[in-house]
Order: structure tokens, then C-alpha cells, then sequence
């Protein structure tokens, strides 16, 4: 081990230690749970490339950073910047964090609905946490993922949702975490959330990462989401980190029976980003979508791990991710259908599709299947290419620059996953963000209007 990675894994035990001693009133299954995670990370350390599931994705620039506590930020930072811009205009409750703080006066939750409780973390901690202890940390093992396991030593703040039994909750919710950088030393941040959504109920959730300002930090997010019996959740995360930003999440979904997911994540900025979806279909009957769109140019790297275990019979799940890698951008994807024994009528399939807009770009796709039931019906594949040049020449001929129709094909492979966005406003805004990153984005966005 370099002394520069002893030297950061110091760092975070000294982080861990100002912890402790800012919360010394901690409940004691969570004091449990932090110092047992961070004996297990001080132990396993951060992944390298030896790592079957990290040899395409170099996280030594985490690894060797000196992280600093994120500095106080001011909610006048980010009014009137696109941050905010980004989510004022979307119906429904929000919980705003700055910098992994909660912030009350860029948060909306007045007026909830009786049947949902949408409240940050750290109050609950301090008031009821006997509230979350049935859940936080039961669903993500301490151990599977390194940086799950370090957010979950750092658990103090993020958000808590909690949909009544038997709810219809119209209005989507959404979970804002802005991190504002400037040009000082880096920062982290760990938000943990905890999203339970009762039995027979029917809600939407959005998470989204912003950046503002060019800085470096870091956030490390972790969200469980338990879905009950006959319940319909829809679950987007929207990631436009800043330009010098790593951005490292674990999603872990456990459904029960009869119960329907569908979700969503797109990236669209961040200079290293990692996300790892955890998906159990518990109960029979279960029903699971799961889409992913990532963006990548210059030198990016967005790199996506999925895993989709039948742990029950006669359920179904259906996931399709998209690439459009241009510069000297990389993407991984590697997918993972895990049908276990006794989950007989399992009905999955799993599509990766990639678009390269340079020669430069690399993406390593790995589509995976393990059967252990006999009955079952399975398919995955992948695809990479690049645009079609006889339709850009058709194009060109009708009077269309190269620019232009480069654009409008690219548009054209996302589109049909931006359209199964269930929500108008938000199908709406990321219409828009995809736009915004392609060369002639905003020429073509002016014809659509």
C-alpha cells in the first residue's frame, strides 16, 4: 500500500474520530453500525483495478485526495444559479441539502400530505431515530460495496421518506443535494437516504446531484428503498455534478410481492462517476424497470454496475442503459441478472446500447446472466457503434449541416428513454439537459418549440 493511500485511509479514521465527537449522544445500534463499517473499510481499503469489479474504473484520484469537512455554504449561492433553476420550476415537495446540510429556507414541506413524511435525517437522529433503526443499514451489507460502506460510517444527514400504507401521493418528491466548490481544497460529503414506501401504496421520487462552481469534491451517496407489498414506486436520479466533481452512489432496492419499480438515472456531468444499483425482487409477482442514460465527453468516465436478483417466482424486470460517449470519454457498463433457485417463471431481459461519437471514446460493456432455476426466460445483449453516415449524408443533401444532423441522431437514441419519464415537467427538464451537451442542441430544441 503507497503511503499516499495510508495516508488518506488516516485521513477518514480522523474524520471519523470529530464524528463521533460531534455526536456523542448517537443511539447505540448506530455508534454499532458506524464503527463496524468503518473497521470494515479500514480493513478492505478503497478498490483498485485488481478488483474484478473495478478493472475497468481507476479510483486511485479518490483514493489519494485529502478530503477536507465541506465548508458552510450560503443558500444566496445558489439562487438564481441552474442549480436551482433546475428544480424550482418542478412540481411537488422538496428537501434541499447544501454542501450535505440540511437547508430549510430552499426546502418545501409545508402543507404535506398526512400520509407522507419527507424529513431529514439528521432530526430524525436526534428526535426518533428509533423510527429508522428497522431499516437504515438492513438492506445494503456492510462490506459488499467499499464506498457504501464508508458512507455508512459517515451516516448523519440526508433524507427520510415515508409513504402510509394504502397512500396515492400525486406529487413527486424531490431529494436536492447541491454541492458548491470553489477553488480551496476538496471536500466530501455523505448522503444517506432512506425512501419506505408502504403496502399498496403509489408515489414518485427524484434524487438529484448538482453542482455549482468549477471546485473539487467528492459525494458519496447511499439510498435504501423498501417497497412493500402491492405497492408502485417511480424513482429517478438525475447526477450533473460539477465539471471537476466525483460522484460514487449505491441504490439498493428491495422489493416485496405484486409490487412494481421503475427507474431511472441519468448522468450528464462529474468528472469520475460511479453508481452501483442493487435491485431484490423478494415477493412473487414483482415487477421491476430499470433505465440508465450517461453522457460522457472531454476525458469523463461514468461508469455503471447493475445487479437484478429473482430471489422469488413469477416476476419480471426489464432494463435498458445508454451510452453516448464523444472526446476521450470512457463508460462501463456491466449488468447482472442473478435468477436463484426456486425462481421458477423468472422474466428478464437486459439491453446495453452504445453510441460513440468519437474515435477517441472506449466504453466496455458486460451483460451477464446466472441461472439457477430451470424454468425461467432470460436474454441480454449489447451493442456499440457509432452514427449512421448514410442517414447523415441523406441529411446533408437536404439542405441539413453536418453539425445539425449529427445532433438530431444522437437526440434520436436517447429519446426513446428520455419519453418513458413518467413525469412532465421532468421528462421535460432533461429533454433540455441532453440538449444543452450536444453541439446544436439548442438550434434543435428552438425547431421542437
Amino acid at each position: 500500500m503507497s503511503k499516499r493511500l495510508k495516508k488518506e485511509r488516516n485521513s477518514f479514521a480522523d474524520h471519523f474520530s470529530s464524528l463521533e465527537r460531534k455526536l456523542p449522544d448517537s443511539p447505540s445500534w448506530l455508534v454499532r453500525l458506524r464503527r463496524d463499517a468503518m473497521e470494515n473499510f479500514s480493513k478492505s481499503g478503497f478498490p483498485t483495478i485488481a478488483d474484478e469489479d473495478w478493472r475497468y474504473t481507476n479510483v486511485s484520484s479518490v483514493a489519494t485526495t485529502t478530503y477536507d469537512t465541506p465548508p458552510k455554504a450560503s443558500s444566496a449561492a445558489v439562487v438564481q444559479t441552474d442549480a436551482l433553476a433546475h428544480v424550482e420550476a418542478l412540481e411537488g415537495p422538496r428537501c434541499f441539502f447544501l454542501n450535505g446540510r440540511f437547508c430549510p429556507e430552499l426546502s418545501q414541506l409545508e402543507d404535506l400530505d398526512t400520509q407522507i413524511q419527507v424529513r431529514p435525517l439528521g432530526k430524525i437522529l436526534q428526535e426518533r431515530p428509533d423510527e429508522v433503526e428497522p431499516y437504515l443499514g438492513h438492506y445494503l451489507t456492510i462490506g459488499d460495496h467499499p464506498f457504501a460502506t464508508l458512507n455508512t460510517a459517515f451516516i448523519e444527514e440526508g433524507a427520510v421518506v415515508r409513504v402510509a400504507k394504502g397512500s396515492q401521493i400525486r406529487k413527486p418528491i424531490h431529494l436536492v443535494f447541491v454541492s458548491v466548490a470553489d477553488s480551496g481544497n476538496a471536500f466530501v460529503t455523505h448522503p444517506r437516504n432512506l425512501i419506505v414506501v408502504g403496502e399498496s401504496s403509489q408515489c414518485a421520487v427524484v434524487e438529484h446531484y448538482l453542482g455549482v462552481a468549477d471546485g473539487p469534491y467528492f459525494t458519496n451517496p447511499v439510498t435504501e428503498l423498501v417497497v412493500e407489498e402491492n405497492a408502485n414506486v417511480e424513482h429517478y436520479r438525475i447526477q450533473v455534478e460539477g465539471p471537476s466533481a466525483q460522484h460514487v452512489s449505491a441504490l439498493h432496492i428491495e422489493q416485496a410481492a405484486n409490487s412494481t419499480v421503475r427507474t431511472m438515472g441519468a448522468d450528464l456531468g462529474g468528472k469520475l462517476t460511479r453508481n452501483d444499483l442493487n435491485l431484490v425482487l423478494g415477493g412473487q409477482g414483482a415487477e421491476a424497470s430499470l433505465d440508465g442514460i450517461f453522457i460522457g465527453s472531454g476525458k469523463q468516465i461514468v461508469d455503471n454496475h447493475t445487479r437484478i436478483e429473482h430471489a422469488a417466482a413469477h416476476c419480471s424486470s426489464r432494463e435498458l442503459y445508454k451510452g453516448i460517449l464523444g472526446g476521450h470519454s470512457r463508460g462501463v457498463f456491466r449488468g447482472r441478472i442473478v435468477v436463484q433457485p426456486g425462481a421458477q417463471k423468472t422474466d428478464s431481459e437486459q439491453t446495453n446500447n452504445n453510441l460513440l461519437l468519437s474515435d477517441r471514446a472506449l466504453v466496455n460493456t458486460k451483460p451477464q446472466l446466472e441461472i439457477y432455476a430451470d424454468d425461467v426466460k432470460c436474454t441480454h445483449g449489447a451493442t456499440i457503434g457509432q452514427l449512421d453516415k448514410e442517414a447523415i449524408f441523406y441529411m446533408r443533401s437536404r439542405g441539413i449541416s453536418k453539425a445539425v444532423a449529427q445532433t438530431i441522431l444522437t437526440y434520436g437514441f436517447a429519446e426513446d428513454l428520455i419519453s418513458r419519464v413518467g413525469l412532465d415537467d421532468l421528462r421535460d427538464r432533461l429533454s433540455k439537459l441532453l440538449l444543452e451537451r450536444l453541439p446544436e442542441g439548442r438550434f434543435l430544441r428552438k425547431t421542437m418549440t
